[in-house]
C-alpha cells in the first residue's frame, strides 16, 4: 500500500472552514497574508524565544547591527519592520538585558543614542545562521522566481499604503 500524504485544503476557504466562497478576491487576497503571516511569525518567535528575545526585541538588536554604531532611538524606530509604538520600552528591556546601552548625545542631550553591547553582538551571531535556515526552509517549496515574484508583488501591495 502506497503511504500517501493526506490532500491539503485547496485555498483560503476551504483551510478556515468558510462554507460559501469569499464575495471579493481582495477579501481573500488580505486574510491569505494575515494567514501567512501568522504561520511564519510563529515559527520565527519560537526561534527568538530560544535566545530570550521577542522578534521587535531581535528587529532593534538587527538594525543597531546595521548601523555599526550608536544610533538615535527615533532612527531604530523608523527602521522597526513592524512598526512599534514604544521602541523606548524595547530598549529599556534590551537595556536591561545587557544588550544595549544608552548614550546621551554630546551635541544635543535630548538626542538618545543606542548600541549594541559586545553580549548582544555575539548573540545576533549565534542567531545568524539557525534564522537564515528558517527562511530557506520556510520557502524552499517554492522556486527562486517564484519567491521573487512573491517579493515584488507584496511590494507592490505596499507601495500605496505607506
Amino acid at each position: 500500500m502506497k503511504n500517501e500524504r493526506p490532500q491539503r485544503p485547496r485555498g483560503l476557504a476551504a483551510e478556515i472552514g468558510k462554507q460559501r466562497p469569499f464575495d471579493v478576491v481582495e477579501r481573500e487576497a488580505y486574510l491569505n497574508l494575515v494567514r501567512t503571516h501568522a504561520a511564519l511569525s510563529s515559527e520565527a518567535e519560537t526561534l527568538f524565544k530560544k535566545y530570550g528575545l521577542s522578534q521587535s526585541q531581535y528587529n532593534v538588536l538587527r538594525i543597531l547591527r546595521g548601523h555599526g554604531g550608536p544610533t538615535p532611538v527615533s532612527q531604530v524606530a523608523r527602521e522597526m519592520v513592524d512598526p512599534q509604538p514604544d521602541v523606548t520600552r524595547l530598549v529599556d528591556r534590551l537595556e536591561r538585558q545587557g544588550l544595549v546601552v544608552r548614550r546621551r548625545g554630546t551635541d544635543d542631550r535630548r538626542v538618545v543614542r543606542v548600541e549594541l553591547t559586545p553580549t548582544a553582538s555575539a548573540l545576533l551571531r549565534k542567531i545568524d545562521r539557525p534564522l537564515k535556515k528558517m527562511h530557506e526552509r520556510q520557502f524552499e517549496h517554492m522556486s527562486q522566481a517564484h519567491v521573487q515574484q512573491l517579493r515584488a508583488l507584496l511590494l507592490e501591495a505596499r507601495q500605496n499604503l505607506v
